[in-house]
């Protein structure tokens, strides 16, 4: 199946000496690249949110741990990653639940170790396989998971999971636009996604590249598009997959599976294998990062609440295995995914 016409945005370019990044704080209304030439400044762009989005961590903090190496000297591998352990520890710990963030930076260490006196070219040659290796990814699971749509359906999708969010096609958003290409989906649905808006200031912006028509509804409309039966499946991604199917997503992703078992409507979650982590057992043990109440209490850096007012601002929450009622990776698909089927999947200890 030909994907190219809904596969035209690229997030990260890497530059050799550089990583350009585009700013997704400044889209919709601009189209900028911030410009990282040291790990640090890797580092400050993940925690900032001018990359976001599980896969697209992970490549970026790849590319990261090749701009520690610097102005490092270093006969070996193993010589160089005692050098670069500060700047490698920097990189893992910027994003505490995405687990894509630390797959590849344990993977760039990995190599690193082994690696003798040609361990620069390694360093790169493994960044650059991790991004090619995502894309590929995102192509397999749009195709798998398009199939398991009826055709003329409506979906809701959530935060963003596109391009954007990976090394491109996307994730959730790479099924819908297999989906549309392959003439299944009829309808997209986008949920706004506060506090920061990616449904609204990204989702909207990628499929509009695309030509895919979109429509826009608050998070809290998702129930009631459920109801009047605009919607048959919730495709979301995923920044962390648990051993028995949990998954940490978005915050809002757990109200919309709620409301989508009520209404029969069914929840597709979408992420690459570098996304499970089979090391945690169940969505309880995830850590679930929490940013600056004032993310809430404003729009647009104008504050919009009443003067007083405190704010609780997760980022993420889980969704229980139980509602969710396939699980597509690059590897296949699980429906109704328990902890039985991950292990036959993935293994016991495959983060």
């Amino acid at each position: 199946m030909d994907f190219d016409p809904y596969d035209r945005i690229r997030p990260i370019l890497w530059q050799r000496e550089s990583l350009r990044l585009l700013d997704q704080r400044k889209l919709p209304f601009s189209v900028e690249y911030v410009e990282c030439r040291t790990s640090g400044e890797v580092t400050e762009a993940i925690r900032d949110l001018v990359v976001r989005g599980a896969p697209a961590i992970g490549i970026a903090a790849a590319y990261g741990v090749v701009l520690a190496a610097g102005d490092v000297t270093a006969a070996t591998g193993s010589e160089a990653q005692a050098a670069m352990q500060p700047a490698i520890a920097a990189l893992g710990g910027c994003r505490p639940t995405a687990v894509n963030l630390m797959w590849a930076v344990s993977r760039m260490c990995r190599v690193l170790a082994a690696a003798g006196n040609d361990w620069r070219r390694r360093l790169e040659e493994e960044a650059v396989a991790i991004a090619r290796e995502d894309l590929a990814a995102n192509r397999r699971m749009g195709e798998l998971g398009a199939r398991m749509i009826e055709p003329g359906s409506g979906v809701l999708t959530h935060c963003n999971t596109g391009s954007l969010a990976t090394g491109g096609f996307g994730t959730a958003l790479g099924v819908i636009r297999a989906g549309v290409a392959m003439g299944r989906i009829a309808r997209v649905f986008a949920g706004e996604t506060r506090p920061w808006l990616q449904g609204a200031r990204l989702t909207a912006w990628e499929l509009h590249q695309d030509g895919i028509p979109v429509t826009l509804v608050a998070d809290s409309a998702g129930a009631h598009v459920m109801k009047i039966g605009r919607v048959q499946w919730v495709i979301v991604g995923a920044d962390r997959i648990c051993a028995n199917g949990d998954t940490a997503n978005k915050i809002g992703t757990y109200a919309h599976a709620i409301s989508a078992r009520y209404h029969g409507v069914k929840v597709m979650v979408v992420a690459p294998s570098s996304t499970v982590d089979m090391v945690t057992a169940r969505g309880e043990d995830i850590p679930i990062e929490e940013r600056d109440g004032a993310e809430l209490l404003s729009l647009a850096g104008v504050r919009v609440a009443a003067p007083g007012a405190a704010a609780f601002n997760p980022v993420f929450d889980v969704t229980p295995a139980a509602l969710i009622d396939a699980l597509v990776t690059e590897r296949g698909v699980i429906e109704r995914p328990t902890a039985a089927a991950m292990a036959v999947a993935f293994g016991r200890a495959s983060a």
